[in-house]
């Protein structure tokens, strides 16, 4: 049974415009991340925009809460937020790399091909 011909590899400039468009997603998330947080510490923990910025981004990025919640509500709203950046960092992460690991995959797969699987056909 012949086995189906590796993918082409992209060409750099494909790959590059590629790896853009991920990273571009992945910072729109992150904005977009953020933006719930600032807005959601705004209103629930009656914090300035700059402290509910700080508090954002603090908890997206795992460091932590930076002010004291003093109602209910903000707590409920810190708990929320947290377990969803608990989500979202990592994701982005791995939004980011997912392009170079592609790369490297089929860069070693191909390379890991023999001459005579390389002149099979499909």
């Amino acid at each position: 049974m012949a086995r189906s011909s590796p993918p082409r590899l992209h060409t750099r400039a494909e790959f590059i415009r590629r790896a853009i468009f991920f990273v571009a997603f992945a910072a729109a998330c992150l904005v977009v991340s953020l933006g719930i947080g600032t807005v959601g510490y705004w209103y629930f923990a009656q914090l300035g925009w700059i402290e509910s910025f700080l508090n954002a981004s603090m908890i997206l990025t795992g460091m932590g809460p930076v002010d004291q919640m003093q109602t209910d509500s903000a707590k409920l709203f810190a708990s929320f937020y947290a377990i969803f950046s608990g989500a979202v960092y990592p994701t982005l992460a791995a939004i980011v790399l997912y392009p170079f690991v592609h790369r490297m995959m089929n860069i070693l797969h191909e390379q890991g091909l023999t001459d005579e699987d390389k002149d099979e056909t499909p």
